[in-house]
């Protein structure tokens, strides 16, 4: 059989209707970075409704202040010439094709129906994947992909991240508070290594200063969880259980394994200076069906637009080298 353009249409718009909940999961459930940051919104979420680049406020340090007497000026001044900074959007689709030879072989209507739906999943897959492994990526402002961690914790001062260098921005106490965090001494996983993360990428030693999520790979996280005693090793009802991924928490923050973390890495990240922002019109918005120019068939695409962003880049860290 062949369908028309209104029927696959309408087997679209009830698919995305009836799945419900399993629709939504097919982007998420292969990620653990990507499921909580973008799905459950743990860290930053913006949605903007536009402009040239995604403005993100910094927050990297305390502003002019102090204690003063009756007969004192108190400054006005800021202590930054750059208060935010700026990436670029980036856009992320996956492609759903079916050819009218393709509808011919399918046995029926529940055949036709069930095809259609497959080429859907895989289009969703698909986006999910290109921004779950890009979420890694040292690729920088100017790159089509995501400005990932591994851009995020580059220690080269001279390279913009955010538009901002780290020798371009310099605090009161001449400190650089948008310089990345790697350490790549070649060592061996383990516990002391979570330790010197969460030390390397400490806002703070208060409440929310430290980093409280940290994935690495399934290979490296097994080494953690093997370290471990039995009391220590725990999860905690925090969503990632019921999410299906694999995590422990030790001291406070979460460790996780994830299939697209780079091999021989380790990322510590603090939520509440990371996240997403996610254009209002393009979070996973799907396209109508089209007639294709050429082959006899129909094509639909999942479009996504937005960016990975950070507001204090000294609040996460990586460790590569790790065996």
């Amino acid at each position: 059989m062949s369908l028309s353009l209104s029927e696959i249409e309408s087997i679209t718009n009830d698919y995305f209707a009836a799945a419900g909940g399993r629709a939504v999961d097919i982007y998420f459930r292969d990620s653990f970075l990507l499921d909580l940051l973008m799905n459950r919104q743990a860290g930053i979420f913006e949605r903007p409704s536009g402009g040239e680049k995604i403005r993100v406020p910094l927050n990297y340090a305390d502003a002019e202040g102090g204690f003063f007497t009756r007969s004192d000026a108190l400054s006005s001044d800021d202590r930054a010439t750059i208060n935010a900074a700026s990436f670029h959007w980036k856009h992320a689709y996956g492609n759903a094709t079916v050819y009218l030879t393709d509808e011919v072989e399918a046995a029926g209507d529940y055949a036709a129906v069930q095809f259609v739906t497959q080429k859907i999943e895989t289009a969703q897959r698909t986006c999910a994947n290109w921004l779950a492994s890009t979420i890694y990526s040292a690729a920088g402002d100017e790159a089509p992909t995501l400005t990932g961690l591994r851009a995020l914790t580059s220690s080269d001062a001279d390279t913009p991240y955010g538009g901002i260098a780290a020798n371009d921005l310099v605090a009161a106490d001449g400190t650089q508070p948008w310089q990345g965090k790697t350490i790549s001494d070649a060592t061996s996983m383990g516990l002391d290594i979570l330790q010197t993360l969460r030390s390397t990428a400490k806002v703070s030693d208060g409440r929310d200063g430290k980093p409280n999520v940290a994935v690495t790979t399934e290979s490296l996280y097994n080494t953690v969880s093997r370290a471990l005693q039995a009391q220590q090793r725990y999860v905690t009802d925090d969503g990632a259980v019921s999410a299906g991924f694999t995590h422990l928490v030790y001291e406070g923050m979460i460790l996780a394994a994830d299939d697209y973390c780079p091999a021989g890495c380790c990322f510590a990240v603090n939520t509440r200076y990371l996240g997403f922002a996610i254009h209002q019109n393009g979070f996973f918005a799907r396209q109508p069906w089209v007639e294709l120019a050429g082959p006899a068939g129909r094509s639909m695409k999942i479009l996504w637009h937005g960016n990975l962003i950070c507001s204090n880049r000294k609040a996460h860290a990586c460790h590569t080298n790790l065996s």
